[in-house]
């Protein structure tokens, strides 16, 4: 990789991330309205544009290695401090609805208090808790954590670039047992170099050390790649969404996230100047500081959205004015309603992180 060091990079000292980085708070917050978005329209190229999941994994595992400066064991600890309330006191309310609408559970209810597989639910309540996939996958990679940035170390970059092995070998030579476990080692290996990539943004400057030309030559390879084979294969899955191609969200997202990371370390970008924009940075803030409470109530805001405009109609006047059959009308009061749940339910993130609970933050 001697070939690939820019003698600027060599010179500059190793990539580090203290304190609040404006820059990976406007990309959570990109990420959590693309996340609504698309399950407002169902856009299948939403996707492509701006791959939340990977980067919501990437920018978890750079701060998940920043953490891990301390002792593991407190790391992990606190880290499910701060995810299980909030999942908790979100699942009291989905676990009630379904079963007052005639869901039976099983022993499996017992993922609903440590999800390290999916949740079991009834019909009725799917559209709640079908999103909670990426939580079982983010507990996941925090616990594993300890042992995979121990064996980044060892070797960064083809660390690095194995990590996507795992979805190749799901793909095209083993696809795993059809259950929780084979669910999870899916999404495990689909997200993975995005994970680690964090950790290489955060250590060593191992991303910093990169030449521009190489970097933008894997990220193009890597994008392009998982284009082709959503594209490719879009007559199997029904779709070219990536959501429904795991080797192609692995590969678009790996090369996506790694531009972005790649830039962030190369030229230093930290989006300082976002603090002028008050209003602008305010949003960023509370969206960062209510991560988890918009990602697990904003199915719950689209759904109730949808009864709620039923009433519309029958209001002559809103009838008349409003875009009552309209998509944007409908997204625009899923976002009413995900300021309600903000307002109502982020509290219990407060409590968790150990802070005094506050409307908002």
């Amino acid at each position: 990789m001697d070939m690939a060091l820019s003698p600027r990079a060599e010179s500059a000292p190793p990539a580090r991330v203290s304190g609040r980085d404006r820059y990976f708070d406007a990309l959570r917050a990109l990420a959590l309205i693309r996340v609504v978005t698309y399950h407002t329209f169902g856009w299948a190229w939403a996707g492509m544009v701006f791959p939340s999941m990977g980067i919501m994994f990437g920018l978890a595992g750079t701060l998940m290695a920043k953490s891990l400066e301390r002792p593991a064991g407190q790391v992990i600890r606190s880290r499910l401090r701060r995810l299980l309330p909030p999942f908790w006191f979100w699942g009291f309310f989905v676990v009630l609805a379904m079963l007052v609408h005639d869901w039976m559970p099983g022993w499996e209810i017992v993922y609903w208090v440590l999800p390290l597989g999916d949740p079991p639910g009834n019909a009725w309540g799917e559209q709640a808790w079908e999103i909670l996939w990426y939580l079982r996958t983010y507990l996941w990679f925090v616990l594993l954590s300890p042992l995979l940035l121990r064996v980044f170390r060892l070797a960064p970059i083809p660390v690095l670039f194995l990590s996507l092995a795992p979805v190749l070998i799901l793909n095209f030579v083993w696809s795993g047992p059809d259950n929780r476990f084979g669910s999870a080692l899916w999404d495990l290996s689909t997200y993975l170099f995005c994970w680690i990539l964090g950790f290489a943004h955060h250590h060593d400057g191992v991303l910093r050390r990169l030449r521009p030309a190489l970097a933008v030559v894997l990220s193009l390879a890597a994008v392009g790649y998982g284009g082709w084979y959503a594209f490719a294969h879009q007559a199997d899955a029904g779709t070219y969404d990536l959501d429904e191609i795991p080797l192609a969200q692995a590969f678009w997202s790996a090369g996506y996230v790694l531009l972005l990371m790649w830039a962030k370390a190369y030229f230093r970008i930290d989006f300082a100047r976002l603090t002028r924009f008050r209003r602008t940075d305010r949003l960023v803030t509370i969206f960062n500081a209510r991560a988890v409470t918009i990602y697990l109530w904003h199915e719950i805001a689209l759904i109730l959205a949808v009864p709620l405009i039923d009433r519309f109609w029958n209001v002559p006047a809103f009838e008349k004015w409003l875009p009552l059959d309209s998509q944007w009308f409908m997204f625009g009061i899923g976002w009413i309603l995900i300021a309600g749940f903000v307002l109502a339910c982020g509290w219990v993130e407060d409590v968790a992180g150990k802070k005094k609970p506050r409307l908002l933050p």
